[in-house]
């Protein structure tokens, strides 16, 4: 196999993609001199001019557009081959960004049975931030749907939801209107809270309830009996089917939302298995986790 020397091709891919000698330069951190001289170097190689030279810069000629584009898609495979390799040590290692109530409430329950399932599999968790997908095999999001090409882990409908003390110590709530004498708690603000009581021709009440800048703080106050959230029921599952959390009435907001899940567009095998393996684990979920509201 006979090909053109790589710093050749490096030099002119740079150059032909930036339509500049100079920039070409500084990606590469070489003189423009260089670059200039490893692209005639190629020329020469190839027998045909690959840049029309102006005064006022360069332009690819047809023949330079077509190889370029050779060029350009060859060391894409290269460089995404040569980081398979390079992160080969690292391989069962899978870097999922979540968020925090997703890894409280759903995640650490579960994941000791893929770890049972796959020893050989270390998990590293780390937030999920505003750009969720840098670094990460796998991100966990919220909201509706999302840019990146994503897969619906399960809603994220929201459903008045408390504590049973708290049902027996300031209930019953039979109707929508009830609530508006209860303490509502909210989660950054309140208007989860006017939306859903809206959605029922409710005002929301003046009396001012406690924020929680946290969703997993609202739940601490809602599991110890402090008043009444909006929750995405789905998230509660487990503390709803085991009892500690009771869901007050069907109706939802939030309906057009859901927890995502986003996966890397480069994926080790392990990734693509924690990946499968939480797919499942949120259907089954949803299967065995069925719950009725206390009211209508």
């Amino acid at each position: 196999m006979k090909l053109p020397p790589l710093a050749t091709l490096r030099a002119f891919e740079s150059a032909a993609r930036k339509q500049s000698f100079s920039l070409a330069a500084q990606e590469l951190g070489m003189t423009a001199t260089a670059v200039s001289q490893h692209v005639r170097n190629l020329e020469a190689w190839l027998g045909v001019a690959l840049f029309d030279r102006h005064a006022r810069g360069v332009r690819l000629t047809p023949a330079g557009r077509e190889f370029g584009i050779t060029v350009s898609g060859g060391l894409r495979q290269i460089a995404s081959g040569a980081e398979r390799i390079r992160r080969g040590r690292d391989r069962m290692t899978v870097h999922l960004a979540s968020l925090p109530s997703v890894v409280a409430h759903f995640l650490t329950p579960r994941l000791p049975r893929f770890r049972a399932l796959h020893p050989e599999i270390q998990v590293s968790i780390s937030y999920a931030g505003g750009d969720h997908t840098v670094e990460a095999d796998l991100s966990i999001i919220h909201g509706a749907t999302p840019a990146q090409k994503a897969v619906a882990l399960f809603s994220a409908e929201t459903r008045p939801t408390c504590a049973p003390a708290y049902i027996a110590k300031s209930g019953p709530f039979d109707d929508a209107s009830s609530l508006c004498q209860a303490e509502l708690l909210h989660d950054d603000g309140e208007t989860a809270w006017r939306d859903w009581l809206a959605t029922a021709h409710l005002p929301l009440p003046h009396s001012a309830g406690l924020i929680f800048a946290d969703f997993n703080l609202l739940v601490t106050a809602l599991k110890a009996g402090q008043g009444i959230g909006l929750c995405p029921t789905a998230l509660l599952r487990d503390e709803i089917t085991e009892g500690q959390l009771t869901v007050l009435f069907d109706r939802a907001s939030d309906t057009e939302k859901y927890y995502w899940l986003i996966e890397a567009e480069e994926m080790s095998a392990s990734a693509r298995l924690l990946s499968d393996w939480l797919l499942k684990e949120a259907r089954e979920s949803e299967t065995r986790g069925n719950y009725s509201a206390a009211a209508s």
